[in-house]
């Protein structure tokens, strides 16, 4: 039988939607606001920009010009980049919707002459409105302005709404009519504090798709945060809700508890049937990342950390090595793992530790050479029930 004839999948067949999810990778911006990573500096950033591209991502935010003359200089650095090697992927800032920020956009553009999307946000929920003191009025006209400026500069603008999970209808459907009108191509939704759940998120977008953007040709972006640890599970809905482009960052790096981890984005949408291209380079990809930014990627961390294709435990193990000395590597990839580790260059690891049984070790010792005799598995088995975690390679060579 077939591996397909042997999962009864829940899940459906893969999705037959036309559309084509893209994404925008938030490593080199929102990641970076993070208050526990390292800013890598620009020569980090071209390569991480290089291996985005190659990895199928379609767009990148290359920063806030605005927060400083680093930042803006890194900006300058990564269009020019994109730009002489002509990489498949396009940039994009993030700016506040004032003057003084827009401007630089233009003044990149203009000297790059090279299209750099500007992320223009305005805060639009009730709770942002009190705090600042704010009004409707005040946000239209601040939305308007800028939107017209970017057009008049013929700057390509997004307009983006922070906390639009908690923002009114009535108030997303001004700031958003009003930016439209202006000449905006594209409008972001954003769950900026992660409140929003899967249900909140279809609801929203259906929102916007039918009482905002309507007839007109306007990309629709979702940009999430993972507050409550729905971030892929919400840029899944949204996608399949009509939003065309998602957010997200290397490892879910980002304010607070982080943003869409993009890796684990890239992995559930080709699961699903919308493959990006070639995953393989995810391990190394978010290996750098950690060492850039200067994180730990935990060993639990889904398809990428320690752990995702590692098993101590004897039942797991008899059932990978009976279907590996089957031949059938597919299977023993499926056996018991939700997403094959041959996706992204991996394999399954069996360990030998309090759990283990006679698989494990026979596996263990045919992987590294060893006859496989009831002495050997026997002694090995016995210091392991006695061994409060997974024996190392060496503890494991001192009892043969």
């Amino acid at each position: 039988m077939t591996l397909d004839e042997l999962i009864n999948d829940w899940n459906g067949l893969p999705s037959k939607d036309a559309r084509i999810p893209l994404l925008n990778d938030e490593t080199l911006r929102d990641g970076l606001q993070s208050p526990s990573v390292r800013d890598p500096d620009i020569s980090a950033k071209r390569d991480l920009t290089h291996r985005l591209a190659r990895l199928g991502v379609d767009a990148v935010n290359l920063g806030m010009p605005g927060a400083g003359p680093k930042a803006l200089a890194a900006v300058r650095a990564l269009v020019v980049e994109i730009r002489d090697h002509r990489l498949p992927i396009a940039p994009n800032v993030a700016v506040r919707t004032l003057e003084a920020d827009l401007i630089q956009v233009a003044e990149i553009q203009q000297r790059s002459g090279m299209p750099l999307e500007a992320g223009a946000f305005l805060g639009s929920s009730p709770i942002r409105m009190d705090v600042e003191g704010w009004d409707l009025a005040f946000l239209v006209a601040t939305a308007r302005k800028a939107v017209a400026f970017c057009h008049r500069h013929e700057v390509p603008v997004m307009m983006v709404t922070e906390d639009t999970t908690r923002a009114r209808p009535e108030v997303l459907k001004a700031i958003y009519g009003a930016a439209l009108d202006e000449g905006a191509h594209a409008i972001c939704l954003s769950d900026t504090c992660g409140h929003a759940t899967p249900d909140g998120v279809r609801r929203l977008v259906q929102f916007i798709k039918e009482d905002v953007v309507q007839d007109r040709s306007v990309r629709i972006d979702w940009h999430g945060h993972n507050d409550r640890g729905l971030g892929v599970a919400n840029a899944i809905a949204a996608f399949e809700a009509g939003a065309d482009r998602l957010h997200g960052s290397i490892l879910g790096i980002g304010e607070r508890c982080g943003n869409v981890a993009l890796d684990q984005l890239m992995i559930n949408l080709h699961l699903m049937g919308f493959p990006k291209g070639d995953l393989s380079d995810l391990p190394a990809l978010a290996e750098l990342v950690a060492e850039l930014c200067d994180v730990k990627i935990p060993a639990n961390y889904p398809v990428l950390g320690r752990d995702a294709f590692r098993t101590g435990t004897g039942v797991h193990a008899a059932a990978i090595v009976k279907a590996l000395h089957r031949g059938d590597v597919e299977l023993a990839d499926a056996v018991y793992s939700g997403v094959p580790a041959a996706l992204v260059g991996r394999r399954q690891e069996i360990e030998i530790g309090p759990l283990a049984g006679h698989s494990n070790v026979v596996y263990w010792l045919e992987m590294n050479g060893y006859d496989p005799n009831p002495d050997r598995v026997d002694r090995i088995l016995r210091v392991a029930k006695n061994s409060t975690r997974i024996l190392s390679e060496p503890e494991i060579r001192a009892v043969l």
